[in-house]
């Protein structure tokens, strides 16, 4: 199949490669069609192995009692896969576990990986289910009979990876071997890194900006993102999941990638924005949808106590003298009194500390006393617009609608706003006023205002539509 490859099998105490250890490992050394070595060994993974794992693999606690750490077996591995492709069934899995090892133990683990899932895929592009049982099973091929214990081998490290040389062998004199060859070179051309179950082909993905979409079994996206290079972008997410248990369980479930291109990198940010908020898919942390955002409105009476209030629901950005926008009162309130701590604002003023007389933060000298009467009530609410001043809600700075031009390789877009909510994005101005002449009642979106005062504060290209 290849010059030179290790056929590598490993059990874990589970399915995630950060918080997961090893139990067990085997290595079958492969060089010019002949097995040179094999080596095998039980692993103490220094924590414990579920009941369930125990049952699958006949693996339990008293055998790996005493046996050696993965990180004194780590260099002999190491030699092992010297010059060699590591290969395995569901090579993403194996890695995953070594390269979290190997960096845990202070070494580095570079060395190139080759999935006989996705080979298998490759070379049975018709065929129904691609576990190694599935490809025994078509093949006629017999399960190894026993480990040292008598028990069926089968999910155990050795026996599965002998397993795998059985199918390669088989394939090989089903299809050539000159197919199995270049099926695996086309493979590790491409990156075999990529998830075994993934239908998605790299190649097709478009490499200018836009969003994708990663979808598994369920009609609900698992993950949306933007992207200024579609292709490049959804690679990386492949090569950094070793370390991140978030991005192994994505992958894990992942089965195609669905790309939305856009003309320019604006264009992608703003629907990112909406389709996050549309769909919660389960793995976005940020931009999903807020339950009611909340604001602070500065009174106009200086006397007034509070000097603020919290503002809930339909924010409105006209110059009601609001103040920052938030997700929760805990997030407005936390905000504020970072903001009291530096400019050694009152508490009690801010409606932030019950009581009467001097507050805790004057005799700390955090207070200039407007609770005491060594500070104006007007001095103090001045001090307070001044703090705030950076966090106001800025005013619509047009009397309608605009349209804001973007120009990208792909030609151009005009994205369409009113009162800082989102319309829509069209091609030409036809469009941008058929979405003008259809738009619905929009509420204030935190992400939309963000992105587009960021815009703003460039030189866009803007269309006055009203």
């Amino acid at each position: 199949m290849l010059p030179c490859y290790v056929l590598v099998d490993l059990e874990t105490t589970g399915g995630n490669p950060v918080e997961d250890r090893i139990t067990e490992i085997a290595a079958i050394r492969v060089e010019k069609g002949e097995v040179v070595e094999r080596w095998q060994s039980l692993v103490d993974p220094q924590r414990p192995i579920p009941p369930f794992v125990q049952g699958l693999t006949g693996i339990s606690p008293a055998m790996v009692s005493g046996a050696p750490r993965i990180e004194t077996l780590l260099p002999r591995l190491l030699e092992l896969l010297d010059g060699a492709v590591l290969v395995a069934h569901n090579a993403r899995f194996d890695h995953g576990f070594l390269k979290n090892a190997a960096a845990r133990a202070g070494l580095e683990l570079r060395v190139r990986t080759l999935c006989t899932v996705r080979l298998a895929r490759r070379l049975y592009p018709h065929a129904v289910g691609h576990g190694l049982d599935a490809l025994l099973r078509r093949h006629g091929l017999d399960a190894p009979a026993v480990d040292p214990s008598g028990r069926l081998a089968r999910h155990r490290a050795m026996g599965d990876a002998e397993a795998l040389r059985a199918w390669l062998a088989a394939a090989a004199a089903d299809l050539g071997a000159a197919a199995l060859r270049d099926a695996a070179a086309a493979l590790l051309r491409s990156g075999s890194s990529l998830p075994p179950q993934l239908d998605t082909v790299p190649e097709a993905l478009p490499q200018g900006p836009g969003v994708y979409l990663f979808h598994g079994d369920e009609t609900i996206p698992l993950y949306i993102g933007k992207a200024v290079n579609l292709r490049r972008r959804v690679l990386q997410h492949f090569q950094a999941d070793h370390a991140d248990a978030r991005e192994m369980r994505i992958a894990q479930q992942l089965r195609r990638v669905e790309c939305i291109e856009t003309v320019g990198e604006f264009g992608a940010l703003l629907l990112e924005a909406r389709l996050v908020k549309q769909w919660q898919p389960l793995y976005n942390r940020q931009l999903r949808r807020s339950g009611q955002l909340c604001s602070w409105q500065l009174a106009d009476d200086a006397a007034a106590r509070p000097q603020l209030r919290l503002v809930r629901g339909a924010i409105d950005a006209t110059g009601d003298r609001l103040y920052g926008v938030y997700r929760s009162r805990r997030q407005a309130v936390e905000a504020l009194r970072e903001i009291a701590e530096r400019d050694a604002l009152c508490l009690r003023a801010l409606g932030l500390e019950a009581g009467s007389g001097r507050c805790f933060a004057h005799q700390l000298g955090r207070c200039r006393g407007v609770c005491c009467g060594d500070e104006s009530a007007q001095q103090h609410h001045a001090r307070l617009r001044a703090a705030l001043a950076e966090h106001r809600l800025q005013a619509w700075p047009w009397r309608g609608a605009i349209a804001l031009r973007e120009r990208g390789a792909g030609g151009s877009e005009l994205h369409v706003f009113d009162d800082w909510r989102h319309l829509g994005s069209a091609p030409d101005e036809a469009g941008a006023r058929a979405l003008l002449a259809a738009r619905q009642p929009l509420a204030f979106d935190l992400d939309t205002y963000r992105l587009l005062l960021a815009r703003l504060r460039g030189a866009p290209d803007v269309l006055a539509l009203d």
